[in-house]
């Protein structure tokens, strides 16, 4: 089990701030799309509930990433990370593009993807 070894509230950009050149860049690592289809599949998720194959300090700088793109939330609870996706922020935002994301592991998986209510 993953847990947070800082107990600080983390920073998250705001909307306005979230450039799409960055979300892009976060989104070009394949763990970080898993990691964000998963929260997109389970809603929220402690950092260590996402079955990754990586090391913990990589786990945490994926987690990073996508928190410093805009894409997820981070907030403390106990001792253990909750992440969320933003998905409203970035409907807002970037729409469609987070469904571009559900997308493509419907086409790998011949799943169709689960519609998330805003």
């Amino acid at each position: 089990m993953l847990f947070c070894v800082a107990m600080k509230p983390y920073s998250h950009p705001e909307p306005q701030d979230v450039t799409l050149p960055t979300v892009m860049q976060a989104l070009s690592d394949p763990c970080r799309i898993e990691i964000l289809r998963a929260l997109m599949e389970e809603g929220e998720l402690a950092c260590g509930d996402i079955p990754l194959d990586i090391s913990k300090a990589t786990r945490s700088h994926h987690f990073a990433v996508l928190r410093e793109a805009g894409l997820v939330l981070t907030r403390t609870e106990g001792t253990r990370c909750m992440t969320s996706v933003r998905t409203e922020e970035m409907e807002k935002r970037f729409p469609g593009l987070l469904d571009l994301v559900m997308r493509e592991k419907a086409k790998k998986t011949g799943k169709k993807p689960a519609a998330k209510s805003l």
